[in-house]
């Protein structure tokens, strides 16, 4: 029983920490994207009003990101002890970055000359910026490898500081800003509107180019990487991921050209993170820190994760509730037409 329990605990706490991240890249994905688009729009009428399109979701977002560190940290202490020493540059400047883009999403509300309206707009555009960028490069730099001997990271702080971290971080730039372009595109009107489906061509051109490129570039990393790709059954389950990904650019591109479709871009752009995400999470699995350590050799005692998982069975449907409270009333005050600040 509990050898039985040793391997299904870990595999669901894997499925439950990949859950809250992608709920996070979901959530908060186009509220940075809509920042990294801020500078863009010249009006300062619509920079209002690209934030009011978020402002009452937005401070609930993160929480998915904190619910999956915490995961890490109760359920994977030694990946924990061993991704975080690997990653504590880009992790500090992400975490700075967010800590400005707040700052700098209230004060901008209340400046009144337009010396300081710019600052603070550049603020939240550059914090937007480089806190999706350190997310790619995080993400790249898991993908790539962390450098571990008996457990212990082993390698330099500037590990990723390397070109396919970085191109991930680019990657994780365009596919936000694609994401609030698309969402301005539903929940706007008019000239923004017009401006918003413009944009997310191109965007979208580029998502697509980082994701073939990435695609290449992952499986040459690694030879378990080229493995899942040549290697049954994992073939199986990556294998109609490049297809879907067409199959969705194609949805992608006819959205934008239809000048009635409003919410079918955002849908599809979803759909190519949602693809994204589990193409790599097929290509990396069963490793937690690839490619040496997997989740049962980096996970806690049965017991503790059982505990832990009990007290996420009340936890889990509260984070829930409040997402979907905080986007019902945004739904009802945007169609009355309020606005925020």
């Amino acid at each position: 029983m509990t050898e039985t329990a040793g391997f299904w605990l870990p595999v669901v706490w894997a499925l439950l920490a990949a859950t809250a991240i992608f709920l996070y890249i979901c959530l908060d994905g186009f509220d940075l994207g809509i920042g990294i688009l801020f500078l863009k729009e010249k009006d300062h009428d619509h920079r209002n009003l690209m934030v009011n399109t978020v402002a009452p979701v937005w401070d609930g977002n993160e929480t998915w990101m904190i619910f999956g560190g915490a995961a890490l940290y109760g359920v994977f202490p030694v990946a924990y002890g061993t991704i975080l020493p690997a990653l504590y540059l880009p992790v500090l400047f992400m975490l700075l970055a967010l800590i400005l883009r707040g700052v700098s999403f209230e004060f901008r509300f209340k400046s009144e000359s337009p010396m300081s309206q710019f600052f603070w707009d550049t603020a939240f555009c550059g914090g937007s910026f480089v806190a999706a960028f350190m997310q790619g490069v995080i993400l790249g730099t898991l993908v790539q490898g962390i450098k571990v001997e008996n457990n212990v990271f082993v390698g330099s702080s500037f590990d990723w500081f390397s070109p396919f971290a970085l191109f991930c971080g680019l990657a994780v730039v365009i596919g936000y800003a694609l994401l609030g372009a698309t969402w301005l595109l539903w929940r706007c009107e008019g000239e923004l509107h017009d401006t918003m489906r413009r944009v997310s061509f191109g965007l979208g051109a580029l998502m697509l180019v980082t994701i073939a490129l990435v695609s290449i570039w992952t499986p040459m990393l690694h030879t378990t990487y080229m493995q899942h790709w040549l290697a049954m059954p994992q073939f199986a389950l990556v294998a109609p991921v490049p297809v879907a990904v067409i199959v969705l650019t194609g949805v992608l591109f006819m959205g934008l050209r239809n000048p009635r479709s409003h919410l079918l871009p955002f849908v599809a752009t979803l759909g190519l993170f949602f693809l994204c995400f589990s193409g790599l999470g097929i290509n990396v699995w069963p490793y937690i820190v690839p490619p040496t350590i997997t989740i049962w050799q980096a996970s806690s005692p049965p017991e503790s994760q059982t505990f832990l998982l009990v007290g996420t069975m009340f936890l889990l449907p509260l984070i829930l509730s409040y997402t979907a409270y905080s986007y019902y009333v945004f739904r009802g005050k945007m169609s009355a037409g309020h606005h925020y600040h």
